[in-house]
């Protein structure tokens, strides 16, 4: 049945490639690009900033996170701790365990609720006394 039977004349197919050729070109348009054009959105974003939620001076300041000194751990070990947790150079660790053995604690970083649980999980995962504290 390639050649079609003696019955059908070319112009009865109803076939794509030659359906286009019996349209005029509005409607061979109409034909080829089935698809509508999408309409403008009817609300435009508001690109206006609200600055009466939150003014900057409530912001949250932050975490400390405050290592406390302790009887059990050499002074040695928490410089040790201090540099593999924060990554810290020896002499700023050991400035930092200098004040908590001295002063009894010390600020060691100020950072988001997240990152200074995060610190003070690890800290207390090598059994130093750390807690946090809202910043002010």
């Amino acid at each position: 049945m390639a050649g079609g039977s003696p019955g059908n004349s070319p112009t009865t197919r109803c076939e794509p490639a030659h359906a286009g050729a019996l349209l005029d070109n509005a409607d061979r348009a109409a034909y080829l690009d089935p698809m509508p054009g999408t309409a403008p959105p009817l609300v435009l974003p508001d690109l206006e900033r609200d600055t009466s939620t939150r003014p900057d001076a409530t912001m949250d300041r932050g975490w400390l996170v405050i290592c406390w000194n302790d009887p059990v751990n050499y002074m040695e070990y928490v410089t040790h701790v201090f540099q593999k947790v924060f990554g810290w150079t020896r002499q700023k660790a050991e400035v930092h365990m200098l004040e908590v053995h001295k002063k009894g604690r010390s600020i060691l970083v100020q950072e988001t609720l997240e990152k200074a649980e995060h610190y003070v999980h690890q800290l207390q995962h090598y059994t130093l006394h750390a807690t946090l504290e809202r910043a002010e």
